[in-house]
């Protein structure tokens, strides 16, 4: 048994060679999109392919509760110097979409097999349809890029060049994604001595037994914030702006379900899975890293000294009925499941905050935004695929502080990277990079401010794809009488006869001198804005993150004149319930009712997997009224119109 002392130590040794990792990658990657926006994770693993240490300083904060166990037990005969990857988001359930590229490698000890070093890196591009593989409109996985299902790339210290020669004619920038996957073994290397180092201290069953503690030590301190917060059922749902080019919003549900020191994420009500990339592919894993990001941050908020590894995700337990959004079958595309991730985030983030609500923020962006071009160098006669920046909303307005301007709590490991790098590797011209005014939701405590990016292309045919492009339909909420943020928007030409708004499209094909403007959404704002402090309201208009009109309608605050200001506030009515949505979403739900929906996914669940989506557009587009007999109404004018659906079960379920 280890004390305290001894496994506190053995967890900074850990900590320690996942750091090291994660800098080896970060100094030899290829792309920017590894080596400046840093979206890339190494890790740590048992035996058994449970994560054990990660970076913090480094690289995406997504992983430390994955597993790689499903992946390494479909390759056979593991040798020392050997490496798999694999980047299937059906095959082993590590990797998640296309893109991300997972690599792991054996650390032997006296020929056994005691740990695994292991990463992803987000390669820039991996074929498919469209630039950089990755679109909302995509039906199909097929259409997403090349796959490769778990088997070896490097045997016995040497790199299976038939594999490499087969991505470098199915992708479209093959140096960078050679260079990038090279990187990441590099890192590999780095953390199998960075292990064997720690073996040669504690000894391999010292090592074994205190890795193992480790974990145990992670289930407890989970266990510890689980048992503080009262027990009870708290239901909380969230939209997708559309699930699809059918425009329809795409609704995440969620039944936190708190007894002692466990909980049930019971996701059930959420949408089926889609005819559109937004689908998360979780393989039914009750425990799948995917579904429990959100549960990390909240973890890690109400304890910064948790140790981050697949022990906090024992007290836990996820529903995500399959045919559904969170559990989705191929070959249904996912390349989009960032998007929906970052309203699942938005959904637990909810959930948690009636369970506590003097702990939790309000919402934050939660639309990560990463624009990527595709466009012809005039100065090298050579195409250009790049990511540009990530556009990154505000976080939502804290207990004690405003949220963060321009950094969304959920999505702050992605770095921005500086424009004059941009404009060295990319042929683009930036004319705006800030902060959005009036963007954060007011509050006691302000939402943070939304990003505002814009830039000029210089060639014909230019391609824009802006990944999790949302929140331009529906708000970041705000909470305890705290406003919501305000929304997304994507302008080509703004502020010229040529301006055209693009809803929530996310691809764009500009022409020579267009400027592609972006703004992400705010942070959604938490407690009474007429409660602000007057001089805090009149600091933001005087650093232009608050306009002058906006300090008098949203906070009661007329700038330097102290009489009018009380006389406004004195007139002040505090908004009613925990959440504000905001216009669009009350409206909305005004048809869409928690009862109407919950009759649809009755409905949806008695039908075969290939029918539901459908069956969801046509039910939208013919319902009238609201609740659940309009929701039955548009249900049988379908079965009417569509005499081949499986009307026996759908009968049943509608009675």
């Amino acid at each position: 048994m280890f004390d305290k002392m001894t496994l506190q130590v053995l967890a900074n040794h850990a900590r320690a060679a996942a750091e090291n990792m994660a800098h080896t990658l970060h100094r030899t990657a290829h792309s920017a999109f590894v080596k400046e926006t840093q979206d890339f994770t190494v890790m740590l693993m048992d035996k058994g392919g449970d994560t054990f240490a990660v970076p913090m300083d480094l690289g995406a904060t997504w992983y430390p509760g994955l597993t790689y166990g499903r992946a390494i037990a479909m390759v056979d005969d593991y040798r020392p110097g050997d490496v798999a990857f694999t980047n299937d988001p059906y095959s082993g359930h590590v990797a998640t979409h296309a893109p991300d590229t997972h690599l792991w490698k054996p650390v032997f000890a006296d020929g056994e097999i005691v740990a695994w070093t292991g990463g992803h890196i987000h390669n820039t591009d991996m074929g498919g349809a469209v630039p950089a593989s990755l679109s909302r409109s995509l039906t199909e996985i097929h259409q997403e890029g090349i796959r490769f299902p778990p088997m070896k790339l490097v045997n016995e210290g040497v790199f299976d060049e038939q594999i490499l020669r087969i991505m470098q004619t199915n992708v479209r920038k093959p140096a960078l994604n050679i260079g990038d996957i090279k990187a990441l073994v590099g890192a590999l290397n780095t953390g199998e001595r960075k292990v064997h180092q720690m073996i040669a201290r504690f000894g391999k069953q010292g090592f074994v037994q205190g890795v193992a503690a480790l974990k145990d030590q992670a289930e407890a301190q989970a266990r510890d914030i689980l048992r503080a917060i009262p027990d009870g059922d708290y239901q909380f749902a969230d939209y997708a702006d559309e699930d699809s080019d059918q425009a329809n919003p795409c609704r995440l549900n969620l039944t936190l379900k708190i007894r002692g020191d466990s909980a049930v994420l019971d996701f059930t009500g959420s949408d089926p899975q889609l005819g559109s990339s937004l689908n998360v592919p979780s393989g039914g894993d009750p425990r799948h890293t995917m579904l429990l990001v959100g549960v990390y941050y909240v973890l890690y908020t109400l304890n910064p000294r948790i140790l981050l590894n697949t022990g906090l995700t024992r007290p836990f337990t996820c529903i995500a009925p399959e045919g559904t959004v969170l559990n989705p079958v191929a070959p249904a595309a996912v390349g989009m499941r960032s998007l929906t991730c970052a309203r699942l985030r938005s959904v637990i983030f909810g959930a948690f905050s009636q369970a506590i609500p003097d702990r939790m923020p309000a919402a934050p962006a939660g639309n990560n935004c990463i624009i990527n071009v595709m466009t012809r160098d005039e100065r090298t006669q050579k195409t250009v695929i790049a990511a540009v920046n990530p556009v990154v909303g505000g976080g939502g307005g804290m207990p004690w502080r405003d949220g963060t301007n321009g950094s969304g709590a959920d999505a702050a490991y992605l770095k921005n990277t500086p424009i004059e790098i941009t404009e060295t590797e990319v042929p683009v011209e930036f004319v705006r990079y800030g902060l959005a005014q009036d963007s954060g939701g007011a509050g006691r405590w302000r939402g943070g401010l939304a990003t505002e990016m814009a830039f000029r292309v210089f060639a014909p045919d230019s391609r824009i794809t802006a990944r999790n492009r949302d929140r331009s339909v529906f708000r970041p909420w705000g909470i305890l009488g705290g406003k919501a943020a305000g929304l997304a928007e994507m302008i080509v030409n703004p502020g010229t006869p040529e301006e055209r708004r693009t809803g929530s499209a996310d691809t764009a094909i500009l022409g020579p001198g267009d400027v592609l403007m972006i703004r992400s959404a705010g942070g959604g704002g938490r407690g009474n804005p007429f409660e602000r402090e007057v001089w805090r309201v009149e600091q933001d208009v005087a650093r232009g993150y608050v306009s002058a009109d906006a300090a008098r309608r949203d906070y009661g605050v007329v700038v330097g004149d102290a009489d009018a200001t009380a006389a406004l506030r004195a007139q002040a009515t505090e908004h009613q319930g925990h959440f504000h949505f905001g216009p669009e979403r009350d409206g909305f739900e005004a048809r869409w009712t928690h009862a109407a929906y919950e009759t649809l996914t009755e409905i949806l669940a008695a039908l075969p997997i290939h029918w539901r989506f459908f069956a969801k557009t046509e039910i939208f587009r013919r319902m009238e009224g609201n609740g659940p007999e309009a929701v039955h109404r548009a249900f049988d004018a379908v079965c009417a119109r569509f005499p081949d659906l499986p009307r026996p079960a759908l009968a049943q379920a509608a009675e």
